[in-house]
C-alpha cells in the first residue's frame, strides 16, 4: 500500500469522485472535454491534490484523487460546483 507522509503522520486517502451535469445530459464533447480536463488539472495542482486517474465521458466525469488529510474532501468538491 502506497502511503504519503507529513511530519508526524502517514496517510493514504483516495476518493472516487463523479460529477454529472443536470439530468446527466450528454454535453461534454470535443473542445469542452479538453477545457474541463485542463481546469481540473489546474485546480488540483492549486489545492495540492494528486489525480491518480481521471476520465471525462460525454455525460459525467470520473476522478480518483489522493487528497492530503489537511484538506477536506467536501471542500475540494465544492470548488467544482461553483
Amino acid at each position: 500500500m502506497d502511503s504519503s507522509s507529513l511530519s508526524h503522520t502517514s496517510w493514504n486517502c483516495k476518493y472516487h469522485i463523479v460529477f454529472a451535469p443536470k439530468y446527466r445530459r450528454k454535453i461534454i464533447y470535443g473542445e469542452l472535454k479538453q477545457d474541463i480536463a485542463n481546469i481540473l488539472s489546474m485546480l488540483c495542482k492549486r489545492k495540492e491534490v494528486h489525480i491518480v486517474e481521471a476520465e471525462v465521458c460525454p455525460d459525467h466525469i470520473h476522478m480518483l484523487v489522493e487528497i492530503p488529510p489537511k484538506n477536506e474532501c467536501i471542500r475540494f468538491c465544492r470548488i467544482f460546483k461553483r
